[in-house]
């Protein structure tokens, strides 16, 4: 770091040996040879304070940020429910009514949000999003594997398509313009996209899988059970390098960000937008960062779910199961996302972090530990 970015950092109460710190094990990886790049960013009161990219990554690469788009389709949400347009306690049905097919009907709105509503597996395919029939068959085809609001379990894409209906449906836009015009443009964040350009694909860095993945034998020795399949599959993940699927905007899991651009969005759900804008009332980012999920667990490392209005908080000491360092706060609020992205603010210490990467590692255990290691550097960067 050269005597400016030092004196930011003094300037904005951060540890010039922490950041140092953490600029290393950001760069890990890449170094190895293991990643393809990466970028991190940390940012406070509306402010990039620090940035950095690695290997083939430059300052304006764009990477896929997976269910880290979660967040910002959920805020494109609030807006709805801040005028007053959408309700939590609404049924799905009443506004989709395509929807209610095999006893959907009883979904509610806020279901959709907490992953509580019942059919975590339900398949759609990209590029039937702009095919208003086939989006709509999808939807009454689906089948609940649960009464819904009796059990989570992450819906890693399905409940996201139906918010993004419901924005289009309350809202009389398209998702994909709604999201731009009511929420990026109205920051200037240029540089988050959900629904990618065909001007700004060169920009995107491709997903590419990297290591090897553990064994059965392996996770019995550490005394966990084998991760069950899910819909995140190598061939799912790759699809993202296809211009026709970047272009849909999944609601769920395909947005495209700089590290800079993630980390000032998340100062804007901190402070309810910034100087170009104020979107969110402090009441409803109050309430949209209230827990939800009450006792319920997650399946995979039996810890409480914490999941708010699409975010997940961090609450007591077994955050780092959930997305955070080992010293966020427990008012910290953030939504990471497959392949090791990390996004989270914290409200105790005004920071937000974003580490981005293209480099899908098959060793799950390894990429977090290294989510674990970068949030907690990160959350330890405010002097004391």
């Amino acid at each position: 770091m050269n005597e400016a970015q030092i004196d930011t950092l003094k300037a904005n109460g951060l540890s010039v040996d922490k950041v140092e710190q953490l600029l290393t094990r950001a760069a890990k990886e890449v170094q190895e040879g293991l990643l393809p790049a990466a970028q991190i960013a940390l940012a406070k009161d509306n402010k990039v304070i620090l940035s950095a990219s690695f290997g083939q990554a430059n300052d304006d690469s764009l990477t896929c940020i997976f269910s880290a788009t979660k967040a910002i389709t959920s805020s494109a949400a609030w807006l709805l429910m801040q005028e007053g347009k959408l309700g939590e306690d609404e049924l799905v049905a009443d506004i989709i009514p395509e929807f209610a097919a095999n006893e959907k009907d009883q979904v509610t709105v806020g279901q959709l949000f907490t992953h509580t509503a019942g059919f975590p597996s339900a398949p759609f395919a990209p590029l039937d999003w702009d095919d208003m029939q086939a989006r709509m068959s999808r939807f009454a085809r689906w089948r609940l594997n649960w009464s819904p609001g009796s059990q989570f379990e992450y819906h890693a894409s399905s409940s996201m398509w139906v918010i993004a209906e419901l924005i289009e449906r309350r809202s009389g836009m398209g998702y994909r313009e709604f999201v731009r015009t009511r929420i990026i443009e109205a920051l200037g964040l240029a540089d988050i996209y959900v629904g990618l350009p065909e001007a700004e694909n060169h920009r995107a860095l491709d997903c590419a899988y990297v290591g090897d993945p553990l064994t059965a034998e392996d996770y019995g020795k550490m005394g966990m059970p084998v991760p069950p399949e899910t819909e995140v599959t190598e061939a799912a993940i790759l699809a993202f390098n296809r211009p026709d699927i970047r272009a849909v905007g999944v609601p769920g899991g395909g947005g495209f960000a700089t590290a800079s651009a993630l980390a000032l969005f998340y100062q804007a759900l901190l402070h309810g937008g910034n100087d170009k804008a104020t979107l969110w009332q402090e009441s409803t980012l109050t309430d949209a960062r209230r827990i939800r999920s009450g006792d319920f667990t997650d399946a995979m490392f039996k810890k409480p779910a914490n999941r708010a209005l699409g975010l997940i908080i961090s609450g007591d000491d077994s955050r780092r199961f959930r997305g955070f360092g080992r010293s966020n706060s427990p008012s910290a609020f953030g939504h990471n996302g497959a392949g090791g992205q990390l996004a989270w603010a914290d409200p105790e210490t005004g920071l937000s972090l974003a580490y981005v990467t293209p480099g899908h590692d098959r060793n799950g255990i390894r990429q977090g530990s290294r989510g674990v290691a970068i949030g907690t550097i990160a959350s330890e960067c405010m002097t004391k």
